[in-house]
């Protein structure tokens, strides 16, 4: 059963100005988390649009991620939904090469706690890959306790929690009564390194698709022990990760990686491209890090 520790990205879903998905610029974009030190690929999250692409879709832009990863890194796969049963055919048609599952709490129908449990067993009945939990109440409308969290650890195949409820506390207890095998992985890329400080194994970034060289210093430095420079490198990016967030993910990543020369900033609707001062703002940021020399 694989972990998947260190520093994973959400990736985006480039998109030409018509619409359409670039498969070009997704690979490029690939190829740069490979080279610039990302330890493992999310395709298909909230951060990837996942909304608005289709089945047929969603399955291109994996494939494509698996031709140009080539093995290199681990692989997940983001299946999730409100509807439990239609997970099923999905699950049961998983290509080889994709290593693990990121399964998000059920959305809008806000089920009971004991609701969310029954879910995730129902789902984990339906794959043998490892399944990572995402907990964001934000987009749920509900959180996963820290009960559930720990009850649904006891799956074989459950084999983490993308933690990103904001609550510190939260997360530092279920770190404190996991069971040693089972992961915790930051949702929130601003609380990353205190979470790892405190014991968590990594996270599942949106600013790593921008800054993946910057990110994954902060973060294996954070898991080595060398906090002192995971502080630094932390700050660093504090700034660029607010404004990221500011008007609505993946719209201010998308303006740093357009900056990189990677991808058209399109997103498909109902998305919204952000204001013109906080692309600026952005560029600028983007600019300033590309070319800083305060950590190497």
């Amino acid at each position: 059963m694989k972990t998947f520790k260190g520093s994973g990205v959400a990736l985006v879903t480039p998109f030409h100005i018509d619409g359409s998905i670039d498969f070009t610029a997704l690979k490029a974009l690939v190829t740069l988390q490979i080279q610039g030190g990302t330890d493992f690929l999310v395709v298909q999250g909230t951060t990837g649009e996942s909304p608005t692409l289709s089945q047929d879709e969603k399955r291109l832009v994996l494939d494509t991620v698996l031709e140009v990863n080539n093995g290199q890194l681990p692989v997940v796969y983001g299946v999730g939904g409100n509807n439990t049963l239609a997970l099923e055919p999905l699950l049961k048609n998983i290509p080889s090469g994709v290593d693990g599952i990121l399964s998000v709490s059920p959305y809008y129908n806000k089920p009971i706690q004991k609701g969310i449990v029954a879910h995730f067993k129902q789902v984990a009945s339906f794959t043998d890959l490892p399944i990572i939990l995402y907990n964001v109440p934000g987009r749920t409308g509900s959180n996963m306790s820290i009960e559930t969290t720990l009850e649904l650890a006891e799956l074989s195949n459950v084999v983490a929690v993308k933690e990103a409820s904001g609550n510190m506390e939260q997360i530092m207890d279920i770190i404190r009564q996991r069971k040693s095998s089972f992961g915790v992985l930051s949702g929130d890329d601003n609380l990353t390194m205190p979470l790892i400080a405190a014991g968590a194994d990594g996270v599942i970034s949106v600013v790593a698709n921008a800054f993946p060289e910057r990110f994954s210093q902060m973060v294996h430095a954070s898991m080595s022990g060398n906090l002192e420079f995971a502080k630094q490198a932390h700050y660093d990016l504090f700034s660029v990760t607010k404004m990221f967030f500011e008007e609505g993910n993946p719209g201010g990543v998308k303006v740093a990686l357009a900056a990189r020369g990677l991808m058209q900033e399109t997103m498909r609707m109902p998305l919204h491209p952000v204001s013109e001062g906080l692309r600026s703002s952005i560029q600028a940021e983007t600019a300033r890090i590309l070319t800083s020399a305060s950590i190497k």
